[in-house]
């Protein structure tokens, strides 16, 4: 009989099988169940392949890649002037991307990029495994996906785009190698702050060329593929560090650096270029004439093709004018009156509460460039302490208050008073104290030329583009008042006169009978009359009795005719007696124009201001060939070109611009002050033979800048200022006397005159009675006697040489800027 034991082996042998052949019963259901899905999805993945694959887009135009790229303007050094276009990209080859750029995308984006046929399975099973449990997923997409879809796809996470996205990426694997691949995704990827492609975003966020870009800062830009906006360096500083870090870690894993590299980016501290720095040269009016010249000849083309632009500015002499002409106009400024805060807000007791209102506040009234805005927290009569943007306090005393002590007063207007809440402007001193100003209403403009050709060397149409786009050296029609005069003495050289004639600075007075209109007394600027004087003593004064005087001795006609030949418009300039103080309308690009040919020894110029225009791969497709001067270009004589530049030599030396020699201390400057009634237009318009420099000053809105505000004490500074870094290396020029000049007695004659003849007084004693002859040709035209000349109705000119005020012609009036470059 069977035992127990036995019995119980029988029973387990038997339940054994069973439970062998259930455990491999599933095992081949899910085998089964493997296969059939797998089969499955190989008949759906077919079926999907046959039916989309041939509806995928062409990709074949990646081969010759050809992204939107922007227009971009140059200084003629090759410093970058201004970008033009929705998508600020600078395409480049893959060859010269840095490696540090390039391994620092491989190390975060696709470390297997180059072993990998498109789709990384590795990365697949790794992201699904570091995506159990979690919250958030990790993507998996490779370089190449990547690519597929940002060029081709949307952004939607179906299961249809997907496929889209994989089938794409196969195509693109086999059409394209893999540098060409890494070239489009480095060049199209976009970046935040407008920038898209690597290059791109080096100069938005770090003003440097990609090729000069550190371990730790390829590392910051490598960061933001992932989102542009919350890992942005300028505004979120913190999140773009953290990821930062995980990248530099990330290629030392991967044996792109050393732990000694890794070490040294993690401690580099990086200087990540403002969110409101424009440019490193300003020359933003610049940028906009050349962006409307270019945009007249290719149209919405211009902003897609990757059009490079070399203009004819020199950046020094650029940086120089713009910060010379701010200066010019701030110094103005803190002449006068303080008109109060820009605005008033409520400082909340909580900090937190406090802080936010304070950057709303500032938000709404940014820095504009050194003249930088604040919030007053604590206000007295010796001391305040503000905040700026950036969360820096600082406190204001002293002279620094002295600009503002009208809104310190216990009596000072609600809207003048400087109290808590206020919303401030502020400059750094050279001392780096600070000192109260505001940010000013009257307008400049500045442009420099080469006389020898016309290039445009600098040009600031106004104290800030980005508060007023309005170009006020080629849009702005002023009155030039006695800037104008050496083209009236210009005239009177071809009618007898010479530096020595004597000319009566004696009253005039025109009665209705004459003038046509209402009786003129003009005055000279002092209000004084010093009487007989010789032409050049005239001029260096700028006396406006002889002004008239040879006017009238030259005719209206002919002076009308004579300075159409520097540039001017005769219809601006009516034919009356008003002309010889300014009273006419003139750009100050006109009036670069006008100077340029007293500097270059007579020859007329136009201004340039395109060298060249270059496409993407290199190819010229404009260049300017500066025009040389010739006999068929000639303005004027030689001969009238030199004694007018002795005439301006002796307003820098010793009239009303002598501070210019003072100040720079070389004998080869030439110019003139102009200063319109009441001081509503300011000019200084001067030289040396190497470049043509004009400054103008005057509100848009025209009104009297001051009464002791001229063009000696306004424009003359600025000029000055930037002939200092013009002409600092420049040897000094010493001019040759042309043939038909001779020296008698220190002063130059035309030979015909050296001997007596001509013009030798006018307004003293009778001189000879000849009838005026038309200016016709460029040598003398004989003695000339007084002209009766109407003044002309509804205009009366100023001491000064102004007549009713015309800061600007009406839109329909004013002379379009591809006007003013188009030769």
């Amino acid at each position: 009989m069977p035992s127990d034991s036995s019995s119980d082996g029988r029973g387990s042998s038997r339940r054994g099988p069973t439970w062998k052949r259930r455990l491999l019963q599933a095992f081949l259901w899910l085998v089964g169940g493997a296969l059939a899905a797998v089969a499955s999805a190989v008949i759906v993945a077919g079926v999907a392949l046959a039916v989309a694959y041939p509806n995928l887009p062409d990709i074949s135009e990646l081969s010759n890649y050809r992204p939107k790229l922007p227009l971009r303007v140059f200084s003629a050094e090759g410093v970058l002037l201004g970008e033009f276009g929705e998508e600020r990209r600078n395409l480049t080859p893959i060859a010269e991307i840095p490696a540090v750029m390039k391994n620092a995308v491989l190390a975060i984006e696709d470390a297997r990029f180059y072993s990998h046929s498109g789709v990384d399975y590795k990365g697949l099973v790794r992201a699904a495994v570091a995506n159990l449990g979690r919250a958030k997923s990790q993507g998996a997409s490779t370089i190449t996906m990547q690519v597929a879809r940002n060029v081709y796809l949307s952004s939607e996470k179906t299961f249809t785009r997907k496929l889209y996205e994989i089938l794409l990426t196969f195509k693109l694997e086999h059409l394209l190698t893999k540098d060409q691949i890494l070239e489009i995704y480095m060049n199209q990827i976009f970046l935040g702050n407008r920038a898209y492609g690597f290059a791109a975003a080096s100069e938005a966020y770090f003003g440097k060329p990609m090729k000069d870009l550190t371990v730790a800062e390829a590392a910051m830009l490598a960061g933001l593929p992932k989102a542009p906006s919350a890992y942005n360096p300028i505004s979120n500083p913190s999140r773009a560090r953290t990821r930062q870090l995980y990248i530099i870690e990330r290629m030392e894993e991967n044996g792109f650096i050393t732990s000694a590299q890794a070490e040294a980016a993690k401690r580099q501290e990086l200087k990540v270029r403002p969110p409101n720095e424009h440019g490193r040269v300003h020359a933003e009016y610049v940028a906009e004439t050349v962006r409307q010249l270019v945009y007249s000849q290719y149209g919405d083309d211009a902003y897609t093709r990757g059009l490079n632009v070399v203009t004819s500015v020199k950046s020094v002499q650029q940086e120089a004018a713009y910060r010379a002409l701010r200066k010019g106009i701030m110094d103005y400024e803190k002449r006068q009156i303080y008109r109060g805060p820009e605005e008033f807000i409520d400082l909340p007791a909580d900090r937190k509460e406090q802080e936010d209102a304070i950057d709303d506040a500032l938000a709404d009234h940014p820095d504009n460039g050194d003249v930088m805005s604040a919030v007053v927290l604590e206000a007295g009569p010796k001391k305040i302490i503000a905040v700026r943007q950036n969360g820096d306090r600082f406190e204001i005393t002293g002279d620094g208050l002295r600009p503002a002590q009208s809104g310190l007063s216990d009596k000072a207007p609600p809207k003048i008073k400087i109290r808590p809440g206020a919303v401030i402007r502020v400059m750094q001193t050279p001392k780096s104290t600070w000192e109260i100003t505001q940010l000013p209403e009257v307008e400049g403009a500045f442009v420099a030329l080469d006389p020898k050709d016309g290039s445009v060397l600098a040009m600031v149409g106004g104290f800030d583009f980005y508060k007023n786009k309005f170009n006020h050296v080629t849009q702005a029609w002023r009155q030039p008042g006695s800037g104008f005069k050496p083209f009236i003495y210009s005239a009177a050289l071809e009618k007898g006169f010479t530096p020595a004639t004597i000319v009566n600075d004696a009253p005039l007075f025109f009665d209705a009978g004459v003038t046509g209109g209402q009786p003129w007394e003009p005055k000279n600027y002092d209000g004084k009359f010093e009487g007989p004087m010789p032409l050049h003593t005239a001029l260096a004064k700028s006396k406006n009795m002889v002004s008239i005087r040879i006017l009238q001795a030259v005719g209206t006609q002919n002076a009308q005719d004579w300075i159409s030949r520097f540039g001017f418009e005769p219809e601006k300039h009516p034919p009356y007696l008003t002309m010889a103080l300014g009273a006419g309308s003139v750009t100050p690009m006109q009036m670069a124009t006008g100077y340029a040919v007293f500097a270059n020894g007579g020859y007329r110029v136009n201004p340039w201001l395109i060298s060249r225009i270059v496409d993407h791969k290199g190819k010229v497709l404009v260049e300017t060939q500066p025009p040389l001067p010739t006999e068929a270009v000639r303005a004027i004589d030689a001969r009238n070109a030199f004694v007018m530049d002795r005439l301006l030599q002796e307003i820098t030396r010793s009239g009303t611009a002598a501070r210019a020699q003072q100040v720079l201390k070389r004998p080869d400057l030439y110019g003139k002050t102009g200063t319109t009634n009441d001081s509503i237009d300011t000019w200084f318009n001067g030289f040396h033979p190497s470049v043509v420099a004009i400054v103008w000053m005057g509100y848009d809105n025209p009104r009297p800048l001051g009464d002791r505000e001229t063009g000696g004490s306004m424009s003359l500074p600025v000029w000055i200022n930037f002939m200092e870094t013009a002409l600092k290396g420049v040897p000094e020029v010493v001019p040759t006397a042309p043939e038909g000049v001779v020296n008698v007695g220190g002063e130059w004659f035309y030979e015909e005159y050296s001997r007596g003849g001509g013009v030798s007084s006018l307004g003293v004693t009778p001189t000879p009675q000849v009838e005026p002859v038309p200016i016709s040709g460029t040598s003398g035209a004989g003695p000339a006697r007084p002209a009766s000349v109407p003044l002309g109705p509804a205009m009366s000119p100023a001491p000064d040489g102004n007549s009713a005020p015309s800061p600007s012609r009406p839109p329909e009036e004013r002379r379009s800027i591809l006007d003013l470059f188009r030769n």
